[in-house]
């Protein structure tokens, strides 16, 4: 390989999406900033690695879309991997040595909580200590039960939270305060380009989404795997068809899908846009006035850069990670929670009746708010993989020139 280029190992896993999602944004950005001197290899190291590890992610996403009280003892079992991996991996070390070696990052970086321990330890064996860095990234929104050990592996070179509140939480579990940084949502570059005006909101609305501009709007999401309660959440929003529409995802779940769309035909007086798996969840967000979904942190930090309040769904119970971004929000008092589909019709009519209680709700949750140049983030990474190349790459600017003026506002003012 080219000794010019800088290689950096993305390590990730298919538990829910959000960890794709992120390893993913990162590969973009290192190509919108950087181009071709930065080569970026994303691996699913669980699955691709152990026979065991492929199983208990099969398990764990069947778990968030049947059982999600399950999760609290499959946790505590997920746990043991701190022993496991305490100096070196255990599981699928034969697959992992043999990307390396092939490989030879200047960095390996984590977006998975079961990929540091050992990873990292691991890889300056095989590498060597002077040749390759280490890194983390973490999507938690706080910390306590539900905010994995295997987060944190001290001897990481640098540690990079979502939140102040996590951050602090890594800090306590053991990582030195020097190396970590709050650098918040890690979207794809796409998410910081196409950002709506207010007249592109509406032409979206109307030509797009065949939905009407002056009504409330309310977002029944989902994630990748497509765990959902839409069909029993829509007959909660029917009786204010009059004042009120409804933009539906189902993820990759084209049962749901199909239900949907023969629910649609059969009550033409709730206006509703279907759509299965959206790459466009951004601009769905843009043009929502309240989000219903499931405590998983992708959606959540989205949901909070674009400004549309949230209302968590805990039908069936919640997993211990979704347990750390429902808890960030209730604390600041900037988000609901439903339990069954009673809670969301009692909010709806609520709001319905006096839009003061939601304008009041919007507003503690912008307060959550900050903003950030989600450059910054990328350019500590690849800098850090630059220390051991010993190379002096500069990013590009963003936006790129030609991608600097059109239909949308300007980046990061939103």
């Amino acid at each position: 390989m080219s000794s010019q280029h800088i290689r950096i190992l993305v390590l990730t896993s298919s538990t829910g999406a959000g960890h794709d999602t992120r390893a993913q944004a990162f590969a973009e950005w290192c190509f919108e900033l950087y181009r071709h001197d930065v080569d970026v290899r994303i691996e699913q190291m669980l699955e691709k690695s152990s026979g065991f590890f492929s199983a208990g992610v099969s398990f764990y996403n069947w778990i968030q879309k049947k059982s999600p009280w399950i999760h609290k003892a499959f946790f505590l079992f997920v746990e043991l991997l701190s022993l496991l991996n305490r100096r070196s991996v255990t599981f699928g070390r034969a697959y992992y040595e043999n990307v390396l070696r092939e490989y030879q990052p200047h960095l390996v970086f984590s977006v998975h909580d079961c990929l540091n321990r050992g990873y990292f330890q691991l890889a300056r064996k095989i590498l060597g200590p002077d040749r390759v860095r280490c890194a983390t990234y973490c999507g938690e929104f706080s910390g306590g039960f539900g905010y994995s050990i295997n987060w944190v592996e001290p001897s990481a070179d640098l540690y990079v939270s979502r939140t102040a509140t996590a951050c602090d939480y890594a800090i306590k579990l053991g990582m030195p305060a020097a190396r970590t940084r709050v650098r918040g949502y890690l979207m794809q570059p796409r998410a910081h380009l196409e950002v709506f005006t207010p007249e592109t909101r509406a032409a979206y609305l109307t030509d797009i989404l065949e939905l009407r501009p002056d009504r409330f709007t309310v977002f029944l999401a989902t994630g990748g795997n497509g765990a959902n309660n839409h069909l029993e959440l829509l007959p909660k929003l029917l009786p204010h068809a009059d004042k009120l529409q409804v933009v539906i995802i189902c993820g990759k779940n084209r049962e749901t899908y199909n239900q949907l769309v023969h629910w649609r035909t059969l009550h033409p007086q709730l206006h509703c846009f279907v759509d299965g798996f959206s790459e466009e969840v951004h601009l769905l967000m843009q043009v929502s006035d309240v989000i219903v979904t499931r405590g998983g942190t992708t959606t959540a930090a989205k949901a909070l850069h674009f400004r549309c309040p949230i209302i968590f769904n805990a039908i069936g119970g919640i997993m211990p990670q979704e347990e750390l971004t429902v808890k960030f929000f209730r604390n600041g008092e900037g988000a609901e929670l439903i339990t069954n589909t009673a809670d969301l019709g009692r909010i709806i009519d609520a709001w319905m009746a006096d839009r003061g209680g939601y304008d009041s709700l919007r507003g503690r949750f912008l307060q959550l708010r900050y903003e950030e140049n989600p450059t910054v983030v990328i350019k500590e990474l690849v800098d850090l993989a630059q220390e051991v190349a010993g190379t002096a790459i500069a990013p590009g600017p963003f936006p790129p020139k030609s991608r600097r003026s059109g239909d949308t506002a300007t980046p990061f003012d939103i």
